[in-house]
């Protein structure tokens, strides 16, 4: 079982490919559940050299940084093997 930990934000690389993927809209419907104080799940990284790398959950971490969050809660996963 994966277990979460408070990430600090500004460690977090996110990767060309997970930026084409923020929609402004869905980024807008993430702030604003995040304003009602509805609960996000954790976001996914990967540790890569010296940082955490973003997996998965690009518009709750862009989300966080909007509301002036420093720490978001995440999985750290491994990176798969090839």
């Amino acid at each position: 079982m994966l277990k979460t930990v408070a990430v600090k934000i500004e460690d977090i690389y996110i990767p060309t490919a997970r930026r084409d993927e923020l929609a402004q809209d869905k980024l807008d419907e993430v702030v604003e559940s995040m304003m009602n104080g509805d609960q996000q799940k954790p976001i996914k990284v990967r540790e890569g050299k010296g940082r955490y790398v973003l997996v998965v959950g690009v518009h709750r971490l862009e989300a966080s940084k909007a509301v002036g969050e420093t720490e978001i809660s995440a999985y750290i996963i491994q990176a798969p093997k090839f």
